[in-house]
């Protein structure tokens, strides 16, 4: 009798820790970093541009969102680091993000969402349109109305929105709007 007690009270110590030990690798997977690529076409309409952003840190305070672009070579031609506190801030108000896991959650879906199609602006300005108060650099607006290459926008925040595109005359990626 005291060999099945013993025994008993062993299997229910196993399933306890087996069921814990569960929960815990359950968090594990909850908390994976974001890595994703693709590839686009942005400063050259033949070639394709690889996209990367990455989100990486397991709490958000430590977390960092870092996207990059290269060109078909190989060339970092742009790198933003976003904080991921600098997101949580910035969000609309209503959203409850009290919780370290809800902002999690937040910081996830804004990266696993950054490279959905709506982002990739096919062309980046369309020929009549007209610059605006938004517009931080008119000459490049113009530029890219006559160029037609494509443009790529990102959120920052609950109304900042950035337009980045490839400046063919100053060879370098650069915000050509910046809105909500």
């Amino acid at each position: 009798m005291k060999k099945l007690l013993l025994f008993v009270a062993f299997s229910v110590i196993l399933f306890a820790a087996c069921k814990s030990g569960g929960e815990k690798k359950a968090d594990a997977i909850e908390f994976k970093n974001v890595n994703q690529t693709i590839a686009k076409s942005f400063s050259d309409l033949k070639k394709l541009d690889t996209f990367k952003i990455e989100l990486t840190g397991r709490k958000p305070e430590e977390m960092v969102l870092n996207f990059t672009i290269k060109n078909a070579e190989g060339k970092e031609i742009y790198n933003a680091k976003i904080k991921g506190t600098e997101l949580v801030s910035n969000t609309d108000p209503n959203v409850d993000l009290s919780k370290e896991k809800d902002q999690v959650i937040f910081l996830k879906t804004i990266a696993d969402d950054f490279f959905s199609d709506d982002n990739f602006l096919e062309p980046a300005v369309m020929p009549d349109d007209k610059a605006d108060k938004y517009t931080p650099d008119k000459a490049l607006y113009e530029e890219l109305k006559k160029s037609g290459l494509n443009g790529f926008k990102y959120r920052l925040g609950k109304e900042n929105n950035i337009y980045i595109a490839w400046s063919e005359k100053e060879q370098k990626v650069k915000i050509y709007y910046n809105c909500c």
